[in-house]
Parts: C-alpha cells; sequence; structure tokens
C-alpha cells in the first residue's frame, strides 16, 4: 500500500503571509505534486494544524484546494485548529462519541487509527482520559491486525526545547494505553516542523516539515529564532507485509542537475 503524509499546512487567510511565506501558495504547490507524482497512492493523510489561527476562511481555503486533490484523503487536526470552525466546513469528519476528531481506517495494510490530541486555547496536546478509552477499544478490536497510529504531537520529547514544551502532557498515560499492544507498526505525526525518524518504546516513528515554515533544530535552546525557511516536503509511505519505507520528497527544491 501506498499513502502520501503531509503535516502542519497552518494556512491563514488566503493572500497573506505567515513568517514571510505564503502558506496558501506553497500548500497549492504541494498538492499541484502529489497530483502529479504520486496519483497511485491511495490516500492523503494530513497530520494537524491544518489553520494557523483556527480561522473560517483557512478552512474554507483548505476546502477549496483539497477539491483539486485526485486522491482521497484524511484530516486530523492540531493545537493552531479550531475544533468548531474545522467541523464547521469539513461536515464529514469522523468524530467520536466525545466530540473528539478521531476514526478508524480499515486498509489493505492493517488499521490506520487517527487521534485528536488538542486541549483548545493550549499549544501543548493532551490525551485525556475519553480519548486514552476510545484507543484502548480501538487497540483492542484490531488485535488481530497491523495498527498505523497518526496524531500531531508526539507522545515523546524530542530534545528540541522550544517543541518539548509544548509537546503532550500526558505522555505516561498514553504510554498506559499502548502498552502490551505489539501490533502498533508505526507511529506518524506533525507539529515538530522538523524531518525526524527513529524508534520509541520499540515502534519505529517518523514526521516530516511543514508545507509552510520550519522549526530550527536547536537541541540547546539558544538559537535567536524558533522558525526559519527550509524546504517543505511531503512523505511518500510505501507499506509492506514485512517493512516500510518513508521517503521525504522536498516538492519545491527540486531542480534536476546538468549532466
Amino acid at each position: 500500500m501506498k499513502f502520501i503524509h503531509v503535516t502542519d499546512p497552518h494556512l491563514i487567510t488566503p493572500g497573506e503571509l505567515l513568517h514571510s511565506l505564503d502558506p496558501q501558495k506553497r500548500f497549492s504547490a504541494c498538492i499541484q505534486s502529489i497530483n502529479e507524482r504520486e496519483a497511485d497512492a491511495e490516500i492523503v493523510v494530513i497530520t494537524g494544524d491544518l489553520a494557523d489561527r483556527g480561522q473560517l476562511s483557512a478552512y474554507r481555503a483548505l476546502h477549496r484546494e483539497l477539491k483539486r486533490l485526485v486522491l482521497p484523503y484524511h484530516l486530523l487536526i492540531g493545537n493552531h485548529d479550531n475544533r468548531a470552525n474545522f467541523l464547521s466546513i469539513f461536515h464529514d469528519a469522523w468524530v467520536d462519541d466525545y466530540g473528539f476528531v478521531q476514526g478508524i481506517l480499515p486498509t489493505a495494510a492493517g488499521r490506520f487509527l487517527f487521534l485528536d490530541t488538542v486541549q483548545p486555547g493550549q499549544s501543548a496536546g493532551i490525551y485525556c482520559s475519553k480519548r486514552c478509552q476510545w484507543l484502548e477499544r480501538a487497540l483492542s478490536d484490531s488485535a488481530r491486525e497491523q495498527v498505523f497510529l497518526f496524531m500531531h504531537h508526539p507522545p515523546f520529547d524530542v530534545n528540541i526545547p522550544f517543541l518539548d514544551r509544548i509537546g503532550l502532557e500526558n505522555k505516561q498515560d498514553f504510554i498506559d494505553v499502548i502498552a502490551g499492544h505489539n501490533n502498533i507498526r508505526h507511529l506518524f505525526f506533525g507539529h515538530v516542523h522538523r524531518p525526524i525518524s527513529g524508534s520509541w518504546r520499540g515502534i519505529p516513528f517518523s514526521t516530516l516539515t511543514s508545507t509552510n515554515h520550519q522549526v530550527v533544530l536547536d537541541m540547546k535552546g539558544t538559537a535567536p529564532v524558533n522558525y526559519w525557511n527550509e524546504a517543505p516536503t511531503y512523505g511518500v509511505v510505501l507499506l509492506h507485509p514485512h517493512h516500510t519505507i518513508v521517503h521525504t520528497f522536498p516538492y519545491l527544491d527540486n531542480e534536476p542537475l546538468p549532466v
């Protein structure tokens, strides 16, 4: 199975700039590149921070752009998103019994579990007791299948102080839920605006740069700025029965070199 991972578009009112960049233009170029290069994928998953300020105008712009996409898509929300405004535009988004933007997608490769880590008004994430109950049921129901988790906030520190201060607050609660479930194949997340991969508690993970601005790789917490203009990317993910491959494509920075 092949799917596309996109994260953190941070759309605002069309025509405005964010950190001196045009998030609408950059996201539009991402959609165009996926249409041209990756139309054989099965789905596009966008892991949150769809809008930078949670504005209705930004979600309307996102909806218009996604109409151009030749593939089906699934959207998660992040800490910059407004859950109510998002749902007012994306009426068919999955919502659990408690009103959180969560759902389960059966695929040929296994079950995709889409999680909601947003706590309104806060940059840090949380996975509250109601959401933990939902995830425990979802994992138990998926015990005989491979599981792929998708969330906005990573459930661990990434050793960048600026990001770790606004990570998932109740990490241990999340750990307690997934403990004992040995069928979690991979964890995909957003939020960090950096290309990061590794393994956490035996679970492989990956994330990538935003389609707009990136976070400075500053593991000492001494950089004078937090954001910079590093290449935006999307991920091309190949799920095989016994391995997972994640290619990262810088869709605005890929000119061929002369022979």
